[in-house]
């Protein structure tokens, strides 16, 4: 897909700087790459396979843990900024601008998100399916699994490892909720659900014996 001609100049180095951030582990090029890789399996299930690859170079642009301040930075904070800095590199018309700005805001709520506004014919299916993409490495294999796992924990390694795992549980747990649409799409739930609710299952056990472990740690300190 021509993409380079729909951005201004300077795009592509500014994609590539973020990507390539020290801080980064797994928001970089390699997960572009995954969910470009899966957007060309699933392209038949696409309305707007340009759309959706444009979306996917900027979500992640702009990926910070910890506000200047030394707070934990709300994702939706990064969501909000990667949307922005999209709209000031693109090209494309205002529809279709449109209609990829939307895509990146939605990841600010996977679970919760839905299409504003119907910006061409599929747009709310191209949506889920972005949103599928995006989450399709809870279904990698274990060891993939527990190394993204990891990767997420260097880039919050400033935060102490008690408060990591009680937010990482609150976050595995949504995802693993009965009622939860993790995947959105019937062919890509086919493909990675069962897969996920296994990974998703262990995990949420090993995080919460872990938990126990540093609390126990924790009160045994005078």
């Amino acid at each position: 897909m021509p993409l380079e001609e729909k951005h201004k100049a300077g795009a592509w180095e500014v994609l590539d700087a973020a990507y390539s951030e020290p801080h980064r582990a797994y928001h970089t090029w390699e997960h572009i790459g995954d969910m470009l890789e899966k957007l060309s399996a699933f392209s038949g299930s696409s309305a707007r396979r340009d759309i959706i690859a444009i979306s996917t170079f900027w979500h992640d642009v702009v990926y910070k843990t910890k506000n200047d301040d030394g707070s934990l930075r709300p994702d939706a904070d990064n969501v909000r900024d990667s949307a922005g800095l999209f709209r000031q590199y693109t090209l494309l018309n205002q529809s279709d601008a449109g209609a990829a700005y939307d895509l990146i805001i939605a990841t600010a709520n996977h679970l919760g998100a839905r299409a504003r506004k119907i910006h061409y014919r599929g747009f709310a299916g191209d949506l889920d399916l972005f949103m599928d993409l995006d989450l399709s490495s809870l279904a990698s294999p274990w060891e993939s699994f527990t190394e993204d796992l990891a990767r997420i924990r260097f880039e919050f390694s400033w935060v102490p490892e008690i408060a990591f795992c009680s937010r990482q549980l609150q976050i595995l747990e949504n995802f693993a909720k009965e009622d939860a649409r993790l995947y959105r799409r019937a062919e890509t739930r086919d493909e990675w659900g069962a897969a996920a609710k296994l990974n998703l299952t262990r995990c949420i056990a090993g995080t919460k014996k872990r938990i126990a472990e540093l609390s126990d740690i924790g009160r045994d300190k005078p």
